[in-house]
């Protein structure tokens, strides 16, 4: 158990297997069960699903996107209609992001400095900055559980001088958010704070990062600067170390992960926390995610294939409809299609992490994970 108030935010572990946990975050607004896979709600709404029907599911938790948010509803919109989790029905647990990742993904026109980013919206060319400590006041004003520190990701192909500046920079910039999020006071005090370590693939870099994030001192640690295209094998292989750097008694995060097969092998490695797009996106696309692997339900052969979407799925749409009939709804790009797809690829994710929590706590998980990747890359 770590020394936080549990009223506001607690850690404890309940079993390990090898490097996996489980265990539980509690705070004010619920508990979250890990390892946790949090939808993703971008823009205070996960596509194409009712909040109640993402709870339904299984999701203790989602995130929701400081830059999408700053940008349109607008953060101080959001306070005055009395927070995020109000504005979007969603009473439980919200992770916000910094919007760092996004201003340097998806503004074309940016200006980095050591004071923040200048940068102009993808919506209609209006100039902002985001700075460490307004990232924080945006985070404050959504009325975020849980607050992501304001960080640079720069690609992992860059120089390593260049990793290493940028690297050396988001620890101070994790300071400034320390400190903004700390005069924050109210919301401080029923909020929580995550660091991002960085160093893109680099060992050292990485471990000069967390020791400066601890030194700091944060509620969690996100492992980020990974999931942006070095492939499996190269996050692998970071995750053997970058976990193990940061403090046993507080949850690890990786950010933007991943496929199923990446979340076990993420797991097998001591994370504890994800996000991603990909189930949802995937569902809007026509994709499928199954315990047998992934099924493109554009494909003509489904067009009279009554099975379920998945016979060990738990979920209303595997329970109700045939593959013939999302066959149908997506090839007619019914809004149904996208809502059902989604559905299915939200539940199945938490089923898959409550089968690793259950195979922690049994200590079954090498087992587990074997059998997963025997099935899922059947095909």
């Amino acid at each position: 158990m770590t020394d936080q108030t549990p009223d506001r935010f607690s850690f404890s572990i309940s079993a390990t297997d090898g490097k996996a946990r489980t265990g539980l975050i509690r705070m004010k607004r619920g508990d979250i069960r890990t390892p946790a896979f949090m939808p993703v709600g971008t823009a205070a709404t996960v596509k194409a699903l009712k909040p109640e029907t993402v709870r339904k599911t299984g999701a203790d938790i989602i995130l929701g996107n400081t830059y999408h948010l700053m940008l349109r509803p607008g953060a101080e919109r959001v306070a005055r209609l009395g927070g995020l989790h109000k504005f979007m029905n969603w009473h439980r647990p919200i992770l916000t992001d910094s919007g760092g990742y996004q201003v340097m993904s998806l503004s074309d026109l940016r200006k980095l400095t050591e004071e923040g980013v200048e940068f102009r919206s993808h919506l209609d060319g209006s100039k902002h900055m985001l700075t460490p400590e307004r990232s924080m006041e945006i985070q404050r004003l959504l009325g975020s559980d849980i607050v992501m520190a304001f960080d640079e990701c720069p690609r992992a192909d860059q120089p390593r001088d260049v990793i290493a500046s940028s690297m050396e920079m988001s620890m101070r910039w994790a300071k400034r958010s320390r400190d903004g999020f700390d005069s924050g006071e109210e919301h401080a005090s029923r909020a929580a704070l995550f660091g991002i370590q960085q160093g893109a693939l680099d060992q050292e870099l990485r471990k000069r990062s967390a020791d400066a994030l601890t030194d700091i001192g944060f509620d969690g640690y996100a492992i980020g600067g990974l999931a942006v295209g070095e492939g499996q094998e190269a996050m692998f292989a970071t995750l053997e170390f970058a976990p193990d750097q940061l403090p046993h008694d507080r949850p690890r995060y990786l950010m933007g992960v991943g496929k199923p097969d990446d979340l076990v092998g993420a797991v097998e490695r001591g994370v504890d926390m994800f996000d991603c797009v990909l189930p949802s996106r995937s569902g809007r696309n026509g994709q499928a995610f199954t315990w047998n692997g992934p099924i493109n339900l554009r494909n003509a052969r489904f067009a009279e294939d009554q099975e379920p979407l998945d016979r060990r799925c738990a979920c209303d749409t595997c329970a109700t409809y045939s593959r013939a009939y999302l066959h149908h709804l997506v090839k007619s790009q019914e809004i149904l299609g996208a809502m059902l797809m989604t559905e299915h690829n939200i539940a199945f994710y938490q089923q898959l992490m409550q089968a690793m929590r259950d195979a922690i706590q049994g200590g079954k998980f090498k087992e587990f994970a074997a059998k997963f990747r025997s099935d899922y890359f059947s095909k």
